[in-house]
């Protein structure tokens, strides 16, 4: 596992690599956010994004969606996977929303997970960059290149938050969230990782085993 001592530098060069390392979903609003997290599970950032303008502009906050009939939702969603499913789930979550919270999203952990289709990385998520609160949210990019590198050794997603809450100093969540998931796009490939690119070869546990002839 990578020393405690070299996670700050570690994490210095990923933010100086992706300095603009930002949430990718497209929203206007912490409501818009919340919607956006859920449609990603299991798709493309981008293919939300494609989606959501149409969803938005006819459904722009949680009493219309929640009045919604559910074969219209569908119809703006079939393009991402598992459409109809994550149709009937955001809009029992509107419908939470303006029972209960008056129309407002929560910003509150356990208030979130308890709506319809939101789990742990969707509540991190709205609650890091729809709140400001720092929060590690584990999807498939930070979970692969925080075990590559060799920050955590986890063999889940919430083993790996855990672990990840533990070693990184909680100023630099959120931030911490953002650099992975870029690295993970742009260099740290699940297939093909660009190694001869990568700001943190040095420390990556990754090409030390390659260049080992070690089994990855």
């Amino acid at each position: 596992m990578v020393k405690q001592e070299d996670i700050k530098e570690i994490l210095d060069w990923l933010e100086a690599q992706y300095p603009d390392a930002e949430c990718a979903l497209h929203h206007e609003n912490v409501f818009q956010l919340l919607v956006a997290v859920a449609l990603s599970a299991q798709t493309t950032d981008k293919s939300v994004n494609q989606v959501t303008p149409a969803l938005f502009a006819k459904y722009p906050d949680p009493a219309s969606l929640a009045a919604a009939d559910v074969s219209d939702v569908e119809e703006c969603l079939k393009r991402i996977g598992m459409y109809r499913t994550k149709a009937k789930n955001i809009i029992g979550m509107a419908k939470v929303l303006t029972a209960e919270y008056d129309g407002e999203v929560p910003e509150d952990y356990e208030a979130l997970v308890a709506l319809p289709g939101v789990g742990r990385k969707t509540a991190n998520v709205v609650l890091s960059v729809g709140f400001g609160q720092q929060r590690i949210a584990v999807d498939t990019h930070v979970f692969r290149v925080a075990n590559r590198i060799g920050l955590v050794h986890e063999k889940d997603v919430l083993k790996t938050e855990l672990a990840l809450m533990d070693r990184i100093p909680q100023e630099r969540w959120s931030r911490t969230h953002h650099s992975l998931i870029f690295h993970g796009r742009q260099c740290c490939d699940a297939r093909k990782p660009d190694c001869g690119h990568c700001p943190v070869s040095e420390f990556c546990e990754y090409i030390n085993k390659s260049e080992q002839g070690a089994e990855i």
